[in-house]
């Protein structure tokens, strides 16, 4: 019986041969990852474990992106925390206005390539997938434990597999076919699974919305989401990769635990209604949902092809009155390309409020936090119950189109209602 993508990757990381689901194994890790508020923890575990040093310098990232530019004392302290650190052990830092949010930051910059084990803590580590590398989230102990020894323990999950056929249509992205998925299968549909995307439709997205795909794996239980290495994944990594790197491959006769397809000519843009990502439907039968605030970025959503989309969708338009629009660039890379393209004086023309590249709304944090009774649309990738803001707020997920359409509308809205 042949391997999957994730079944050959572990075993190469594990010196075995071949390695079934379920089987326990000791991987070694190519890069660990953290933030500013999951190294915190991360550092104080590692000085109990009784080590001096981390396992390999180049192969610790960390990035300060949650609560940056700081907003407030103990965030500037937890920040402080991780800079000492970094500097104490020489790892990869990324300090605010020189980096850009973690998960959008990390391939950009060619520190994380295929056939990798990441491992990071925080749970949309997943996203690198897309570059067809196994990346899972784990606790910060865990991070800790790959800090000091450069392995983890780790149980080799089920494989299921996701075929999507057909032409996508107009103002379609991978934030809408994951969002369908997740919506078919449930947030548990996937549990402590890979999920691994196929199909002629796959094949068809742009390395970003793979990115997107990918990074909402989690939101549908996933332990990581994999894509094959082709084309267009070598030619993004032709100036990025500064490592040889090697690319897996599934057998044909691989074990899959399901196949499950899908007609992506039958999707429309998506939307998760509060108060998860998998109470999904068209956003044809949004209905009149008015909105307050609309938020465009993320890890998820905070790339140059999601602010294009945005951008195509306001040229032409005004934010309406009674919204706020927040639009925060993914990495100061995406803002750079993003001013040197127009979308920045695009979206400040179009009444829009653009922050420097931090996660910061998108759990909560600053930049956008939702008062009681408010409802935000957003790129984000989760709306569970106080996840934006007061516990009384509601948070719809969308793709930027349709988030920047809905600020032009003052209501949940296609943007065929706004533009060509």
């Amino acid at each position: 019986m042949g391997s999957t993508i994730a079944e050959k990757i572990l075993a190469a990381h594990s010196g075995r041969e071949q390695v079934a689901p379920g089987e326990f194994l000791n991987v070694a890790v190519d890069v660990v990852m953290s933030n500013d508020i999951t190294a915190p923890i991360a550092i104080r575990e590692f000085g109990r474990i009784g080590v001096s040093k981390v396992f390999d310098p180049a192969r610790v990232i960390m990035v300060a992106d949650h609560f940056v530019p700081n907003k407030d004392i103990p965030s500037a302290e937890q920040a402080r925390l991780m800079r000492d650190f970094a500097r104490e052990q020489g790892i990869v830092y990324f300090e605010s206005g020189r980096g850009g949010i973690e998960h959008v930051l990390l391939p950009e910059q060619g520190l994380v390539l295929p056939g990798d084990v990441v491992v990071g803590a925080d749970s949309h580590t997943c996203t690198y997938g897309a570059l067809g590398a196994f990346a899972t989230g784990m606790g910060s102990t865990d991070i800790a434990c790959a800090m000091a020894t450069g392995e983890v323990w780790m149980k080799v999950p089920p494989t299921i597999k996701f075929v999507y056929h057909g032409r996508l249509n107009k103002w379609v992205s991978g934030k809408d076919l994951i969002l369908y998925t997740i919506g078919d299968i449930g947030v548990d549909g996937a549990r402590y699974a890979a999920m691994e995307f196929a199909g002629e439709a796959i094949s068809a997205l742009s390395m970003d919305s793979r990115f997107t795909m990918a990074n909402m794996a989690i939101e549908a239980g996933g332990k990581a989401g994999l894509f094959r290495v082709d084309k267009k994944t070598r030619a993004y990594l032709q100036k990025k990769a500064g490592r040889p790197y090697t690319a897996y491959e599934p057998d044909k006769d691989a074990a899959y635990e399901k196949i499950i397809e899908y007609d992506v000519s039958e999707i429309e843009p998506q939307v998760a209604f509060p108060h998860l990502p998998s109470n999904v439907r068209p956003v044809s039968q949004a209905g009149n949902v008015k909105i307050d605030q609309s938020v465009i970025g993320s890890c998820t959503n905070g790339r140059i092809e999601d602010l294009e989309m945005a951008a195509d969708v306001l040229k032409w338009n005004k934010v309406h009155p009674d919204v706020r629009l927040v639009v925060l660039p993914g990495s100061q890379e995406v803002y750079l390309e993003a001013l040197r393209r127009g979308y920045i004086e695009t979206f400040v023309r179009a009444g829009a409020a653009v922050s420097t590249p931090t996660c910061g709304p998108c759990l909560g944090g600053h930049m956008g936090v939702l008062a009681a009774g408010e409802r935000a649309i957003s790129t984000t990738n989760r709306n569970f119950v106080g996840r934006m803001g007061s516990t009384q707020s509601e948070v719809y997920l969308s793709n930027p189109a349709v988030a920047a359409a809905s600020a032009v509308l003052g209501r949940i809205g296609s943007p065929t209602e706004v533009a060509e």
